[in-house]
């Protein structure tokens, strides 16, 4: 393979209107799990959310149906969690449990963004891109990204949690600062490239 090809590749991001992101994405089978191909696209989904400055992506929002995001969240105690998990599962919540609520966004819905209500505490369960069973366990900030990410396999996005007026007032959000938001994508993305350490879609 060529050093070109070792640099991990910025993806386009898929946005709020396209078909794949309102379908559940297929499970990682045997044929998946120590693939070169698995590998490479983690690696291209880490720099595509660099980028763009997210803290987790899923495979949908980069036009893969597959059960798979990839995350790099500082929790509310500054401790940074990075990784991935594949075929993940959220745990079944308590009754009772506590909520926080703080303010979410999606790099599907560019530029949007909003106060909403979330479980403060997450655990998600899956396998790594090798098969081997994981447990990923997260509060406050970080538990919310688990949770995000995982509704997007599912077909989710955060504004399916809002109300009819809410909702519209995010797209009409994304709308106004799509633009805005693209540019600097595109300028962070273009500095990567000319630094040499990612290609260019």
């Amino acid at each position: 393979m060529s050093e070109l090809r070792d640099r991990p590749t910025i993806l386009r991001i898929t946005e709020v209107g396209e078909e794949i992101l309102r379908r559940s994405c297929r499970p990682a089978t045997g044929e998946d799990f120590g693939s070169e191909r698995l590998a490479r696209l983690i690696d291209d989904m880490f720099a595509t959310m660099e980028v763009a400055d997210g803290c987790g992506l899923a495979a949908n929002q980069v036009d893969v149906d597959l059960r798979l995001f990839v995350y790099d969240c500082v929790d509310d105690d500054g401790v940074r969690h990075v990784g991935h998990v594949l075929n993940p599962v959220v745990d079944a919540q308590e009754p009772g449990r506590a909520l926080i609520e703080e303010v979410e966004g999606c790099l599907s819905v560019p530029g949007a963004n909003t106060r909403l209500a979330r479980p403060a505490h997450a655990v998600v369960r899956g396998v790594d891109q090798h098969g081997e069973p994981v447990t990923i366990e997260g509060d406050g900030y970080f538990a919310r990204c688990l949770q995000h990410e995982t509704d997007h396999l599912d077909g989710g996005l955060y504004i399916d949690r809002l109300s009819a007026r809410d909702r519209k007032r995010m797209m009409k959000q994304t709308a106004d600062r799509r633009e805005k938001v693209f540019a600097q994508r595109t300028a962070k993305a273009a500095k990567a490239v000319e630094a040499g350490r990612l290609v260019g879609s």
